[in-house]
């Protein structure tokens, strides 16, 4: 039986979130990996007039067409693209799900306020360009609409009545120094999911973009073989 792998990016990113873990999979399976670009995300955002609806949309497209090339699916998605893999598994059959840094809760108000005073830090150091933090962001916030916030909340808020409803076995991957999403989203989903297989990973040194963790490799190994399990 042929498997496929559809990796959905996050709320303002593009596949560069997902594509190391994507690249890992592809690298150690025969497995197809698609990922596909969001509307009016990648490497230019253009988000003004997208709204939740395109972003669901295209991945449901992208779902159906992996669909016809493959028996199974398995869903990866990270941040916003862990509540649409969500959102997919109640309308569509699919083996696993992989959530990597799943948005389901908040913004780690505490967590942002350390990474702004690092930033404040290094601002009055003269050096803000070299901030990680700084850097990554520094376009997504000059470059995406308030609205474009909103229709992110709409998903947030869609998915939110139905965790009892998804089944499938589901792992879970979250950075304890997330800046973005706060470590307890992981608690959040394992015990209101209504999956019997289900797995929590926990990175010491991840932060939001959880697929460049310094240990990256030790949970790519791990996830990977629960998603291989049952399916050999």
């Amino acid at each position: 039986m042929k498997t496929g792998v559809l990796c959905i990016h996050g709320f303002t990113g593009g596949p560069y979130e997902v594509q190391p873990f994507a690249d890992y999979i592809m690298q150690e399976t025969d497995w197809i990996v698609k990922v596909p670009t969001l509307p009016g995300h990648g490497e230019t955002l253009a988000l003004k007039k997208m709204t939740a609806d395109h972003w669901l949309m295209e991945a449901e497209l992208a779902l159906r067409e992996l669909k016809k090339e493959t028996d199974r699916i398995i869903i990866v998605g990270f941040s916003m693209g862990g509540l649409i893999a969500l959102y997919l598994a109640m309308r569509y059959k699919v083996e696993k799900l992989v959530l990597l840094s799943a948005a389901a809760k908040y913004i780690s108000v505490g967590q942002i306020m350390e990474e702004m005073k690092g930033m404040a830090a290094d601002a009055a150091k003269r050096k803000l360009a070299e901030n990680e933090m700084f850097r990554h962001y520094q376009y997504k916030l000059l470059h995406t609409p308030m609205l474009s916030t909103f229709e992110f909340l709409k998903v947030v808020k869609l998915v939110n009545p139905f965790y009892q409803s998804i089944r499938v076995p589901v792992c879970i991957v979250q950075g304890l120094k997330d800046g973005i999403v706060p470590a307890t989203a992981s608690e959040f989903i394992y015990d209101n999911i209504a999956s019997e297989e289900k797995l929590v990973i926990h990175s010491a040194t991840g932060r939001h973009l959880i697929c460049y963790s310094d240990d990256c490799e030790d949970w790519f190994g791990r996830a990977l073989a629960f998603m291989k399990k049952g399916l050999e």
